[in-house]
């Protein structure tokens, strides 16, 4: 919603609103908020709200530790899983230094940057996303077990799907939120889900994702329920991803509708742009020890490719018609930062346009069934985390994007992760211990 600061506090004051969130992420994309009195907002939006940064992981040190968050008014969503009574609102943040200085560690606004530098160059982009998720049972302290909900296969029915109840709850309340589903299905895998909505400019996209973990974690727990993003949470079952939908406008126009037309070379050398990237960026999209198990299984590409319709490929063209002509990105999973992700992946395709990049030939075969000869001569995804954190850490693409300090934060604490993993036998216990919880 296009809101202004006198509609959002006229709002306030007439609603019955009791509790003002005020949200950001931390540079690997967690949630993370404050709360505030409806008395606060005036003084939120005009001088900002101060928190400890040092306390937030990738921020700032112990020495120069504050820093302020300022709600964006077009942001406001009201909390459908929250009391009536005593309603709650949250806002997305911009976050900077007591000196008026944007914090360089602002994800979120190093995302506005790069749609700014596209928007100048007449480009501009639509994201939709697919997350997948696992419901699981959690046991009688209401801690999470790895006992899916069910044991349904992809697009099942009740009784075999029991998640339906769950996921109509979410799709009500994301359309509470202003997020509209599109559609909803049980995945392949035991307890698994995906819900689709509506997609949107990159900044609102970024946005509803992270509003959408966040929904589905609390709808699944209000429901006796723990909800996994994790990339790979059952080793003998399909990974959750996070395909990005991802459109391409010049001076308005979607380059990707007409394969026919002359701005279709703009889609062919966005998509030159990602596959030319790809590799250096993989840490930030796939951030996980746990990511690297489900890429090159169950539709999960390993490959540098791209072909039509093909779901093997790391990119494919579906099949669509008018407005919703499009790229899909397959290889992401929910343990990122989709506002990285976004920003790293619209430079990318921006830098396709800038350097005139040609696309490769598309390979329109099964990967999964290909004899590996044939493929001997293809570029592989980094294979693991360390490798995606080598390619990540020479890139000087990455560093055109993040600023160093971010870098060097998220980098240490993949190192760290890496370093627990490798150290032990049990590769599968150290991821539950590192992410199940946490995703």
């Amino acid at each position: 919603m296009d809101y202004k600061t006198s509609e959002v506090l006229e709002f306030i004051e007439e609603n019955d609103i009791k509790f003002i969130r005020l949200a950001f992420c931390d540079i690997f994309g967690e949630q993370k908020n404050i709360t505030i009195m409806p008395s606060e907002l005036k003084r939120a939006f005009n001088e900002g709200i101060s928190f400890d940064a040092s306390a937030v992981t990738g921020f700032m040190n112990v020495e120069e530790s504050d820093l302020l968050l300022f709600p964006e008014a077009n942001t406001m969503y009201l909390l459908p899983w929250r009391p009536q009574h005593g309603r709650v609102v949250r806002f997305f943040c911009n976050i900077k230094h007591p000196d008026g200085r944007c914090f360089e560690g602002d994800c979120r606004n190093i995302l506005k940057e790069v749609i700014k530098e596209s928007r100048l160059k007449g480009f501009s982009t639509k994201i939709g996303c697919e997350s997948e998720f696992y419901l699981f049972e959690q046991d009688e302290f209401g801690n999470p077990t790895m006992k899916p909900y069910d044991r349904g296969t992809y697009c099942d029915i009740y009784p075999n799907d029991r998640c339906e109840n769950i996921r109509r709850d979410i799709c009500l309340s994301l359309e509470e939120m202003g997020i509209m589903p599109i559609s909803s299905h049980h995945e392949q895998g035991p307890g698994q889900n995906e819900i689709d909505y509506q997609y949107s400019d990159a900044l609102s996209a970024a946005d509803n994702l992270i509003s959408f973990r966040s929904l589905v974690k609390t709808k699944a727990c209000e429901n006796g329920l723990f909800a996994s993003f994790m990339p790979r949470p059952l080793n003998t079952e399909c990974g959750n991803g996070l395909h990005i939908n991802l459109s391409l406008y010049k001076d308005g126009k979607n380059v990707f509708q007409n394969q026919d037309s002359s701005d279709y070379e703009y889609a062919k050398k966005f998509i030159a742009g990602i596959l030319n990237r790809i590799e250096e960026v993989t840490l930030f999209l796939n951030s996980s020890t746990n990511s690297y198990s489900r890429l090159g299984k169950d539709k999960a590409p390993k490959y540098i490719t791209w072909s039509k319709e093909n779901r093997s490929q790391l990119i494919r063209i579906p099949a669509s018609k008018g407005d919703r002509c499009r790229m899909e990105l397959r290889s992401p999973d929910s343990s990122c930062n989709p506002y990285i992700v976004f920003a790293l992946l619209i430079k990318a395709g921006m830098e396709g346009i800038e350097n005139n990049l040609e696309l490769c030939k598309p390979h329109n075969i099964n990967l999964f069934d290909a004899e590996e000869e044939k493929l001997q001569d293809v570029k592989k995804l980094p294979v693991n985390l360390i490798e995606a954190i080598k390619i990540a850490k020479d890139s000087e693409f990455v560093k055109s994007v993040l600023p160093q300090k971010t870098i060097d934060n998220y980098i240490n604490d993949k190192m760290e992760e890496w370093t627990i993993y490798s150290s032990v036998t049990d590769k599968f216990k150290a991821e539950k211990q590192l992410y199940f919880d946490k995703l």
